[in-house]
């Protein structure tokens, strides 16, 4: 029953605004509990009804018959208003405890380096007050302030000591995660605020690299906690992790002894295993550690098959410290401090394992970012394509990255062995006959090969190119470098029967591609995608039947202002209806960025610079690079290519030569998309510009030939050719390794032509950090040493064949090697010492 009121006792706030209307006379109606009822129903189902279905309600319904259908519309224009501010007031509710929590962060991290600046100031202090009274012992003093004490690596071996081990751990753990045990930095292009996913920071100090991250993630400590010791599930290049050991702490802790291993992220390194302790506990505060570090002695290991493939690292006390947030949800602290032990590998590559940016990157970041990933997903704020679940999606990016791997590292446990190469060892062929696409959900959809699984790989050093950049060319133009046969051959394999070798069946590509979106995390860091391949076949009987290729493909590290990150491009070819089980045979592109040198290195480049010498090959105005940023000149990476094949065994010679082939084509695409995307003024093959005192190229190329000819009696090149500015274009195309050293205590490259570089597998810019003893063996150095005094008497000198080595670790064999002094005509003095490499190979 309606019920009139005075308009000034009227009630606009709370639950009975929806129950009473305004009239047009200036009244209410109360609406009853049964009415209001039945309008909720409605609105249940359709929150904005039509005219027609308001009046279809009073129809239907015999309470409502006494109210207007305009007073029905506004009922629901009320309902819709109210619901709306209650969702607004749900997000400022949860917003403004995200920054209560944030602030509180802020605080500790304020105080923290609060701290961290007062102990330097001690520190500091301490110094000079040393350094005023007793310079003599200045030295030891200061080692003794600033040194922090290392701490041996226990044995596991005593079960007795192991808790006296974890709560040592802990100890050390908690003074990184919120003390001032490390000096923390803020990790570049990674500012903290309301809408950022944390507060990231390195260490550029201590010993190995170390980074760090603080943020709120709307999950509970404990769910936090079993996400994130499952690391195979979320950091992509855990390829095993073993649990031997667990028992009880005795203070209500757990104690595990884990086995490791980390993919290595190119050919050119070996992977890294760990043996290791982990110590889970709750604290008095209510926090709950997670904290992991090395243990000494051999441990747990891998087969005797793949020992040789393994580098054992060390992980100093790391982990995770999670406290809960009022309101629901965790404040999180992620520590990562390891010794990768950059010893192992070339020293092109060391910049990358003594890099805590892309520890940080790879590690850190990553674990904060997917358990805000699955908090979300929880949420159901997540929207995928193709109707697939967030968790099958997420199956999907694991496997690609994971098959990529494998086929990146072939562990011979996995059943991987080389192929003999064809002379040039540029392109490594992999096979394992043991390997089949298994699908272990669905048998149907399981394929086996009466072959096996090959896989041609290769890495390659650039300059001057983003990652970023290069990836987002190589996934928007893919007819650029693809070949749509071998993707057809490809794709044919996932067909039972359908074996077809690249050739024998006439394909046309349309060159066009759709990409059709699945799924993509938070921060759109990585995407996950469907791509369509249009193409048609030759043969007339069915010249219009499709021939599409799809691929599931994933895109990760396009972001430009990702400090450290690594950008890949992974593809596998799938069926058009691919079950979420379906098998996949992943390829596809990996760039890791490599940090420039030391600053030390950096200002040395102003006494020392390289030749640019292709600069002057080039016709038209003379370009000023005096302009270009020297940091840009040193943006260096490394690109991993790795594509896999399956093939039957009276195919496999066959399927080897066209995967050679089809990788040296790739390569040489690549490096031409290089040369086009590399940034205004910044050609890959150029070097910085010469320091005042240097030749020009021209000059320079000149003063070698003259001096070759004046010591050895005879032409370094055809006579033809010796005019002009000939003479600069013939020495760079010279088919002899051809390279400058200065003459100091420790020479460095200053020069090398396009056989000289090749040789070294090196750039014009990066030549100037070879020294000359790195590039020779022992016997080579001691035929250097032996026959230096005879070069600089008689001015030259020829050395026996021999082995030397490339800046990628590779031997290169010689035939002969001649030395000779450049002399700077005008002056007559010695310039440098030039070398010529005859009939060079890689071994």
């Amino acid at each position: 029953m309606a019920m009139a009121v005075a308009p000034q006792h009227r009630e606009s706030s709370g639950s009975g605004s929806l129950n009473k209307h305004l009239t047009d006379n200036g009244k209410y109606v109360r609406y009853t509990s049964e009415q209001v009822e039945a309008l909720e129903r409605v609105y249940a189902e359709c929150p904005k009804p039509s005219s027609l279905r308001r009046q279809q309600l009073i129809r239907e319904c015999p309470i409502l018959a006494n109210i207007e259908p305009k007073q029905i519309k506004v009922w629901f224009q009320n309902r819709r208003c109210r619901e709306k501010q209650r969702k607004e007031s749900s997000r400022l509710q949860t917003v403004n405890r995200k920054l209560t929590a944030m602030n509180k962060l802020l605080m500790e991290e304020n105080d923290r380096l609060q701290k961290q600046v007062s102990q330097l100031v001690c520190e500091n202090g301490f110094m000079q007050q040393q350094l005023q009274t007793a310079p003599a012992a200045a030295d030891a003093s200061c080692d003794s302030a600033v040194t922090t004490p290392q701490h041996s690596l226990r044995d596991a071996n005593n079960p007795a000591g192991l808790l006296s081990l974890a709560e040592e751990t802990l100890a050390e753990f908690l003074s990184k995660a919120t003390g001032t045990a490390v000096d923390w930095v803020q990790m570049p292009g990674m500012k903290p605020g309301p809408d950022s996913v944390g507060i990231f920071a390195i260490s550029q100090r201590c010993s190995g690299v170390a980074a760090r991250a603080c943020g709120l993630v709307s999950l509970e400590p404990t769910k936090l906690a079993e996400i994130l010791k499952d690391r195979q599930s979320w950091f992509r290049d855990c390829r095993n992790l073993e649990v031997f050991t667990v028992f009880p702490a005795g203070n209500g802790g757990t104690i595990e002894l884990l086995y490791s291993q980390i993919y290595a992220p190119t050919t050119l390194a070996p992977a890294r295993d760990f043996w290791t302790l982990r110590y889970t506990i709750n604290l008095e505060n209510g926090s709950l550690v997670v904290c992991e570090r090395s243990l000494s002695g051999s441990g747990a290991g891998p087969n005797a098959a793949a020992a040789a493939q393994f580098v054992r690292a060390e992980m100093l006390p790391s982990g995770y410290l999670i406290r809960p947030c009022e309101g629901g949800g965790s404040i999180i602290h992620i520590v990562d401090h390891l010794n990768l032990q950059a010893w192992s590998v070339p020293e092109v590559l060391r910049p990358l394992y003594e890099s805590s940016k892309a520890v940080a990157q790879k590690v850190t970041i990553t674990a904060l970012r997917h358990v805000r990933q699955i908090a979300h997903e929880t949420s159901g704020e997540v929207v995928y394509g193709l109707g697939r679940q967030p968790a099958v999606l997420r199956t999907f990016s694991q496997r690609l990255s994971r098959g990529f791997n494998d086929a990146i590292n072939g562990f011979n446990d996995d059943g991987w062995s080389l192929m003999n190469s064809d002379g040039a060892e540029d392109v490594i062929i992999a096979v394992n006959t043991t390997k089949n696409l298994i699908s272990a959900n669905n048998p149907a959809h399981s394929l086996s090969f009466l072959g096996g699984i090959l896989c041609a790989k290769a890495s390659m050093l650039l300059q001057n190119v983003p990652p970023a950049v290069l990836v987002r060319f190589l996934r928007e133009h893919r007819s650029e470098w693809a070949d749509f046969s071998v993707d057809a051959y490809s794709a044919a394999s996932l067909k039972a029967g359908s074996y077809a070798y690249p050739g024998m069946r006439s394909m046309r590509f349309t060159g066009s591609q759709i990409i059709m979106p699945l799924g993509h995390t938070i921060e759109q860091e990585e995407l996950l995608e469907v791509i369509r391949l249009e193409g048609h076949s030759f043969a007339q009987e069915d010249a219009f039947v499709s021939r599409d290729i799809h691929l599931l493909q994933i895109c990760s590290g396009i972001d430009e202002n990702a400090v450290g990150a690594c950008s890949e491009l992974v593809f596998a070819p799938i069926d058009e209806m691919f079950p979420d089980d379906a098998p996949l045979l992943p390829s596809g592109f990996r760039v890791i960025p490599l940090e420039s040198k030391t600053k030390d290195a950096q200002e040395a480049l102003t006494t020392n610079r390289t030749l640019d010498l292709t600069s002057s090959l080039e016709v038209g105005p003379v370009t000023n690079h005096a302009s270009v940023d020297g940091s840009s000149c040193h943006l260096r990476s490394v690109l991993t290519i790795a594509f896999q094949f399956p093939f039957e065994s009276n195919l496999q010679d066959n399927v080897a030569t066209m995967a050679r082939q089809y990788v040296r084509s790739v390569i040489s695409s690549v490096q031409r998309v290089a040369t086009a995307i590399s940034p205004s003024g910044l050609n890959p093959a150029l070097g910085p510009k010469l320091s005042a005192g240097s030749p020009e190229a021209l000059t320079l190329a000149h003063w070698i030939c003259q001096s070759y000819c004046y010591h050895l009696g005879a032409e370094l090149l055809r006579s033809d050719s010796v005019g002009g500015d000939s003479v600069l274009k013939h020495l760079w195309h010279h088919p002899d390794a051809i390279l400058c050293c200065s003459l100091e205590a420790l020479p460095v490259f200053i020069f090398a032509n396009q056989a000289g570089l090749d040789m070294l597998e090196t750039t014009l810019v990066a030549l100037q950090d070879i020294t000359l003893d790195k590039i020779f063996d022992e016997s080579g150095r001691k035929a250097l040493f032996t026959d230096f005094a005879k070069l600089m008497q008689q001015g030259f000198a020829c050395l026996p064949a021999g082995i030397c080595m490339s800046t990628m670790g590779r031997n290169v064999s010689y035939e002969q090697a001649v030395s000779w002094k450049v002399l700077a005509a005008e002056e007559n003095t010695v310039h440098c010492i030039a070398f010529s490499f005859v009939n060079w190979s890689f071994l």
